[in-house]
């Protein structure tokens, strides 16, 4: 049987069968190319500050991922110059890299030349003597925390070995100006950096910036693999921060202040200036005070509080005004209200309330209470006003809790006792109060009270920092804001006349500044101890001027001074100081 057999034809089959594989590495040599271009893209544009950072040396890398902390400026009274109150600057570590230093004698000649530059003794020079001779030591630190203009003139010596190490430091120029307002930078329990105290404690995460951190892949060399995943986030550096503080005056105040309290023998001392239209802070003193650069060496860490924010305390007599602005205010006295004074006043307390060395003036209009400062006056004052509208304006006040100011730390002070009773009538903790004890209240507190008296009525939210300027140069700049209207505007013109009428008038008499009406109250206050009132007595003066045009209100308290009234110290202190900020301001007499 015959089969006849035709063979398939086979070309067309080998052609598509190569068509296919040729297709097929085109397209794989397509995704590698797109793979290795996308690597490229990333290495060379996404990752370019990793490989920019890498290749500049370690100190760009230090600055790339480690911020520069925020610094800190006050003004000139023009507000065109700034001066710096906190900075960084470099300081170095002076090492041998003794691989470098080849024979006993280049040894001998580093030391001498060593012992000449830095003034070395002979245990000193012995000591260095003793490190320069380890032999293959890559580091050996001789010298620390050394200034930028010794390290120039050390290198002009080119000494075999000798080498150096740069860090970053923080520096104060002001030294202890302004010491409890800017506080200063620590360490934490892990020896970070951390700001203590005042504007480095209160802005701390604002000034110290966020670090930035590179990630990546090693060999077991510690070399970087190129083609490992890594990125690079650049640090962001902290703010700077300029304070409403103006130089001169805090200068000057200060410096007046701290003789003052040596004069009177005060423990401590506490100052504030604070413009009452806007509520910015010129001049915040607290004493003694420290230098910012040796805050280890203080002999007490009570050095490191601010006086004016950290520090309630009972304010005695310059609360009177507080208390008569309310009843003016309510309408149920005028200055011309009279009242009789016999020298004491039975007000629900375990003993009769007397007057300071148990005078008796009596009779007596309301601006003649606080002009002779009378105790058992107030107490019909608050009587007249009612409980709770006495209640209502020592809360309007903002008393009993913290201004807001930006520093660390401040106190609220306390007026709890206000509250202790639950009748609605006046009590022995009103009657006290009306005459500034019982509750406490910090010194900024009480000059933002008056302020509100000088500011025709309205309350300020008190400030000191003028400006937040960020990395990127955007600023910040702090507007007064109005917190509320406390007084009708009359009746704190009224009030401001009955001031000025203390100090022509009244014990106040010491805080006259002549050629000029300024307003304002003594308060001299017993402290508390257990079991009753101590004969120590903290000593306050709260003013303002020019009255037809408030440029300023001053705080002045001394702790525990020698002389026995405020009308004696702080009296004659805001006195002292005010003459110079009416000659500083520019201000033209007006009596």
């Amino acid at each position: 049987m015959r089969v006849n057999y035709q063979p398939q034809p086979r070309r067309k089959e080998k052609t598509e069968s190569s068509d296919f594989r040729f297709k097929v590495a085109v397209f794989v040599c397509l995704v590698a190319f797109l793979l290795i271009a996308m690597r490229l893209f990333t290495l060379m544009i996404l990752q370019h500050g990793f490989y920019t950072a890498l290749a500049s040396g370690s100190q760009d890398m230090y600055e790339s991922l480690f911020p520069k902390r925020g610094e800190i400026f006050l003004k000139s009274e023009n507000e065109q110059e700034t001066f710096p109150l906190a900075i960084n600057r470099d300081l170095y570590t002076v090492y041998s890299d003794n691989r470098q230093i080849k024979d006993n004698e280049t040894v001998e000649d580093v030391l001498e030349k060593l012992a000449k530059f830095f003034n070395y003794d002979d245990e000193r020079k012995a000591k260095v003597l003793s490190q320069l001779q380890k032999i293959d030591d890559p580091y050996e630190p001789l010298e620390k925390r050394v200034e930028e203009e010794t390290i120039e003139k050390l290198k002009e010596l080119n000494l075999p070995g000798i080498a150096f190490n740069s860090f970053p430091q923080r520096y104060y120029p002001e030294a202890s100006l302004a010491a409890q307002i800017v506080g200063f930078l620590g360490k934490d329990q892990d020896g970070k950096d951390v700001g203590r105290y005042g504007l480095e404690g209160y802005w701390q995460d604002s000034l110290a910036g966020n670090g930035g951190f590179l990630e990546g892949s090693k060999t077991a060399q510690g070399s970087w693999i190129p083609l490992a995943g890594r990125s690079l986030k650049l640090a962001e550096d902290g703010v700077d921060l300029f304070l409403t503080i103006d130089r001169t005056l805090q200068f000057e105040a200060c410096r007046i202040l701290e003789e003052e309290r040596k004069r009177y023998e005060a423990e401590t001392a506490a100052l504030i200036i604070i413009d009452p239209k806007t509520g910015a802070i010129k001049t915040m003193c607290s004493s003694p005070t420290f230098d910012l650069n040796k805050y280890n060496e203080v002999e007490s860490i009570e050095a490191y509080n601010n006086q004016t924010i950290f520090t309630p305390y009972e304010p005695g007599s310059v609360f009177k005004p507080i208390v008569m602005s309310a009843a003016l205010n309510e309408g149920v006295v005028t200055p011309d209200t009279t009242f009789v004074d016999s020298g004491q006043v039975d007000a629900n307390c375990q003993k009769s309330i007397y007057n300071a060395d148990l005078k008796a003036y009596g009779l007596q209009t309301m601006t003649g209470i606080l002009v002779n400062s009378i105790n058992t006056g107030m107490v019909f004052v608050a009587n007249k006003l009612g409980k709770e509208k006495f209640q209502d304006y020592v809360n309007a006040y903002g008393f009993g809790v913290k201004t807001g100011i930006e520093l660390d730390t401040e106190a609220s002070g306390t007026i709890d006792s206000l509250y202790l009773n639950k009748s609605n009538k006046v009590d022995c903790y009103i009657s006290t109060a009306s005459f500034g004890q019982g509750l406490t209240a910090t010194p900024l507190q009480l000059v933002n009270a008056f302020a509100v008296i000088a500011n025709g009525g309205k309350l300020m939210r008190p400030y000191i920092v003028d400006k937040i300027v960020y990395p990127d140069g955007k600023e910040e700049i702090t507007k007064p804001r109005e917190i509320k209207t406390i007084l009708d505007k009359r009746n704190a013109s009224l009030l401001s006349g009955m001031l000025v009428r203390v100090i022509d008038d009244g014990e106040g008499s010491l805080a006259k500044v002549p050629g000029y009406y300024v307003a304002g109250k003594t308060g001299t206050a017993q402290i508390a101890g257990k079991g009753g009132y101590t004969s120590e007595v903290n000593h306050t003066f709260i003013g303002f001027g020019p009255v037809d045009d408030p440029k300023f209100v001053i705080l002045v308290k001394f702790g525990k001074p020698r002389l026995k009234f405020a009308s004696t110290t702080a009296a004659r202190t805001f006195s002292k100081v005010s003459q110079f900020i009416m000659q500083y301001y520019h201000i033209a007499p007006s009596r």
